[in-house]
């Protein structure tokens, strides 16, 4: 179950994040907001890595993303050894990544999704658990991809 979420978006994402961010405190959770907090200009990758090693080291649940797609700060997480990070901008995928996928990480667009949605998006992603079963042996076959 998802209670502490790591954040972290670049100039492109900031706003969405801090939207995203308001609902789920609102939402009893904790989020530990690794940056960046302004449209002064950074870079993605940087801001992929804070949120992705808390939920490596146990310090928060699962990470919520956010860059202008969502596609360059997805692609920067999933080649963080243990990540595996999806960027949806639907409800069903949004959904389905925690039920079948075991997706720990979560990324949106800023310039894609509004606020609105992207709330709706996290709720699916935050409030959904792994199946296990069949899935199980999906998710370790993406697990062994990375060795």
């Amino acid at each position: 179950m998802i209670k502490k979420i790591a954040m972290g978006a670049d100039h492109g994402g900031f706003e969405l994040k801090n939207a995203v961010k308001a609902h789920l405190e609102q939402r009893g959770f904790e989020v530990i907001d690794f940056g960046t907090n302004s449209a002064e200009s950074v870079d993605y990758p940087d801001m992929a890595v804070p949120p992705c090693e808390a939920v490596l080291a146990g310090k928060a649940d699962a990470a919520l993303l956010f860059c202008g797609t969502g596609v360059g700060i997805s692609m920067a997480a999933n080649k963080i050894k243990g990540i595996r990070a999806c960027c949806c901008s639907d409800f069903f995928s949004a959904k389905y990544t925690r039920l079948h996928n075991d997706a720990n990480a979560l990324c949106m667009g800023g310039r894609v999704v509004g606020a609105g949605l992207a709330c709706e998006l996290a709720d699916a992603f935050v409030d959904g658990e792994f199946e296990g079963g069949r899935h199980a042996l999906r998710v370790s076959k993406i697990s062994a991809l990375e060795n």
